[in-house]
């Protein structure tokens, strides 16, 4: 029986596959296998709603995720999207046991409490700090996999050294050895996600980390030698979506504020609003306050295209509620207008900086030297790479879109996924 396992790089992009062509286990897939070359995201390029989509096939529209956060005007530390409960859809871990099979997710966004058979979830608030992490899996993870392994390697999400992969690649090779191979794995890493951002896309450490995963990756195959079925399995290393360095940084909440939009106390709270932006990264989401208000929507329409008229602002983008959806499936409560950078820019919601343009971000934090949030079709794209039982070998498609990644690996199994936004990619398939 076919069986598959997804090794998903977090930011993988396309610049990367002539380094992954140079390593060893990644190499294998590439001369065994067919690959995407430019995987265009949804939009936004965030990490969540991609998720999402790599097992729906649907958009935003669809899913019903449209950002890693709960955007809250009144709530600058409103919780991540976390629960399988909040996915409108069917997913592929959904169709997976209707044909009856195993299935083993690690460290996926927006899977806490899913109808999954050895579930770890990507839950643990982002910037928890403290000693006790296990309390966000209690309820949410398979409760035999919380009680075998957490105890054994729980010291992994705790103090200065603490490291998900580390955590996730531990239960991996746990669960293979101690529970043979599911029909369907997904291993989701971050760490090369985590580089790009401190360092930016071409920096040297981004080659080191591709060398860790090729390496953890390696693992995972002799795993499956070892205690699966090498021979049925399809393999597929996938990202969720690119980054870009960032050229330019706005504050645009001050910019609303400076115009009137926005008041705040002398200590730069927020008072009241007309409008809002929040960020999205590489993209900024523009709420009104009374979205029924249609003057006060002509007048935002008018500001906008007079920033973007203005080169100071490097405004390249302005894309009403309504064109959002209709181009690109994204909805939200949260947005009456999405803006995005000429040339790539990060968006910032901050009200307390002093400077519209202040590169006030510290080294280390997530948008400081590269990003992501950005339109999907944009540079840097990301990769879909598979080998194994089910794939054609050879096959190179030059780009296409993420939304037909969902039903191409139903279709490795048999299974047919026929509720999403995109369709197979049949030419990878071994009829």
């Amino acid at each position: 029986m076919s069986k598959l396992l997804v090794f998903c790089l977090d930011a993988l992009c396309t610049s990367d596959i002539d380094t992954m062509k140079s390593l060893s286990n990644f190499k294998f897939l590439f001369e065994k296998g067919s690959f995407v070359k430019h995987v265009e995201p949804i939009y936004p390029t965030l990490t969540y709603p991609c998720h999402c989509t790599i097992l729906t096939g649907r958009t935003v529209q669809g899913h019903g995720i449209p950002h890693n956060e709960i955007v809250d005007v009144e709530d600058d530390h409103a919780p991540w999207y976390s629960l399988r409960s909040q996915i409108q859809c069917r997913t592929l871990m959904d169709v997976a046991h209707e044909y009856g099979k195993k299935t083993c997710s690690l460290t996926w966004p927006v899977s806490g409490g899913a109808d999954i058979d050895y579930n770890m979830p990507m839950i643990v608030p982002i910037s928890y700090q403290g000693d006790d992490p296990g309390q966000f899996y209690v309820n949410y993870s398979t409760q035999e996999i919380l009680d075998r392994y957490f105890w054994k390697y729980q010291h992994l999400l705790q103090g200065e050294d603490r490291n998900l992969d580390r955590f996730t690649m531990s239960l991996a090779l746990d669960i293979l050895e101690d529970y043979g191979q599911p029909d369907i794995m997904l291993v989701k890493m971050c760490d090369l996600d985590t580089v790009k951002h401190c360092e930016g896309v071409h920096h040297e450490l981004v080659k080191k980390q591709l060398a860790k995963h090729n390496e953890e990756f390696g693992r995972l195959l002799e795993a499956i030698r070892r205690f699966g079925d090498f021979e049925e399995t399809n393999f597929v290393i996938l990202g969720d979506h690119g980054q870009q360095d960032i050229e330019r940084h706005i504050n645009f909440n001050l910019l609303l504020k400076e115009n009137g939009w926005i008041t705040t106390d002398e200590n730069n709270r927020l008072l009241d609003w007309k409008a809002y932006c929040h960020s999205a990264s590489m993209s900024g989401w523009i709420q009104l306050k009374d979205p029924n208000d249609h003057q006060l929507r002509q007048q935002m329409a008018d500001f906008l295209k007079r920033i973007q008229a203005d080169p100071q602002y490097n405004l390249g983008y302005v894309f009403t509620k309504e064109q959002a959806q209709q181009q690109f499936g994204l909805v939200s409560d949260a947005i009456d207008f999405v803006i995005e950078g000429k040339l790539p820019m990060s968006f910032d919601s901050t009200l307390a900086g002093k400077d519209l343009f202040e590169e006030y971000l510290k080294p280390g934090w997530h948008h400081s030297k590269a990003s992501h949030g950005y339109l999907p079709f944009r540079d840097e794209t990301t990769v879909f790479v598979a080998a194994g039982k089910n794939i054609q070998q050879g096959v190179v498609i030059e780009r296409s879109s993420m939304l037909n990644e969902a039903s191409t690996m139903a279709a490795m199994l048999g299974m047919e996924m026929n509720d999403t936004e995109g369709s197979p990619w049949v030419e990878m398939i071994k009829q």
